[in-house]
């Protein structure tokens, strides 16, 4: 006769737990959708791809090539110089784009934003492809797009694939893989979450919704931007852009990528479900609660081999698959988790007490009041 003492023993019901907090990353990611190369059936439309651009020198020249390669061309190419200070105008000018330099935001806009409003005004296509400047696409990539949108008949977005070059941006990778959570997770069906590094929408779609007007004042406003697509009746659905199209997000030090995550993270969290939410706490609590025992254990001199060092590999491994799909992001940081992990932890600690307890971020050179705008 089984005795119950022994099934609902101390360890037994901490490998259960430890079980639960690993396989949720995998139902997390159980709706992932990607981005794979796509011919579309071109009608001729006129498109129109919109490029928000603030001290984008390096990057700028990567996409304005990419988009010259493409095999569907677009009809213009506009850029919008958000204030630089660096050759950014003079890049796009030199590529033949259209360059609208844009003033400092009114009261209630943030800079982005109106960037981007300002590039809708000034375009005249059918279908409107809102770009990162960090954004580098394959050959193929504007046909895929296109392909999708139609399949959709909506709007979509893509999280990019995160393209790393220098150490430091690797440790984005928990970024990027609880970012891709809350567009893969199960419970963010239908919600119209989307990622505003790429964006595509025909022209009378966004019209219909007044466009990034009507999300003037948020800082994440690809998320909000999706929702008022859907209350309007229009579906927008993300796809991860895997290598057809990536991103390169922080070359400029490790202080860029700190601003950057910090302005998003914490905003990004309270714009998910809560069920998402509270897996995305669970998943990341078992992830960090491997790397600060597997610490402790090493401090007190113990190498022996046990449940707590099984799940900590098992991290190891999670973390290359799910990495794979998002980033470049290789096998070291992945088996010394624990050092990102307390890179994520203090990041979103302190995204969290920038946004909500002192209303303010910074991201590039630029303060951001959160009170101001949302008053």
């Amino acid at each position: 006769m089984i005795e119950f003492s022994n099934i609902f023993n101390h360890n037994n019901i901490k490998i259960f737990l430890l079980t639960l907090q690993y396989l949720t990353g995998y139902f997390l990611f159980s709706t992932k959708k990607l981005l794979r190369n796509k011919k579309y059936n071109y009608k001729g439309e006129k498109i129109s791809c919109i490029i928000p651009a603030r001290n984008e020198e390096k990057n700028l020249p990567i996409l304005l090539e990419s988009l010259k390669k493409q095999s569907i061309k677009p009809y213009e190419i506009i850029v919008v110089d958000d204030n630089s200070s660096d050759r950014t105008g003079d890049i796009a000018l030199e590529y033949g784009a259209i360059l609208v330099k844009n003033g400092e935001p009114p009261e209630n806009w943030t800079g982005k934003v109106w960037a981007l409003w300002n590039g809708y005004l000034k375009s005249t296509g059918d279908i409107l492809i809102f770009l990162d400047a960090d954004v580098r696409l394959q050959k193929d990539a504007i046909s895929t797009l296109l392909y999708l949108r139609e399949k959709n008949k909506g709007v979509i977005s893509v999280f990019p694939y995160h393209y790393t070059e220098r150490f430091y941006e690797k440790f984005a990778i928990l970024f990027n893989i609880l970012g891709s959570f809350t567009f893969t997770s199960p419970f963010e069906k239908n919600k119209g979450d989307m990622c505003g590094a790429v964006i595509v929408a025909r022209r009378e779609d966004y019209e219909k919704v007044d466009g990034h007007r009507s999300v003037s004042s948020d800082v994440v406003e690809d998320f909000s931007l999706g929702r008022v697509f859907e209350e309007n009746g229009i579906p927008a659905d993300t796809y991860l852009g895997y290598k057809t199209i990536s991103f390169r997000m922080y070359p400029d030090g490790l202080k860029s990528l700190i601003e950057g995550f910090t302005k998003n993270t914490a905003k990004g969290a309270v714009s998910i479900s809560f069920a998402t939410f509270l897996l995305l706490i669970f998943w990341f609590s078992g992830l960090f609660g491997s790397g600060f025992k597997l610490v402790l254990q090493i401090l007190r001199r113990d190498f022996s081999f046990n449940t707590d060092i099984l799940f900590y590999l098992l991290y190891t491994f999670q973390l290359i698959f799910l990495g794979r799909y998002t980033g470049n992001f290789g096998f070291i940081l992945p088996l010394f988790h624990f050092l990102p992990s307390t890179f994520f932890l203090f990041v979103f600690i302190n995204s969290i007490y920038r946004y909500y307890i002192r209303g303010e971020v910074f991201w590039k050179g630029r303060e951001i009041f959160i009170k101001r705008i949302n008053r």
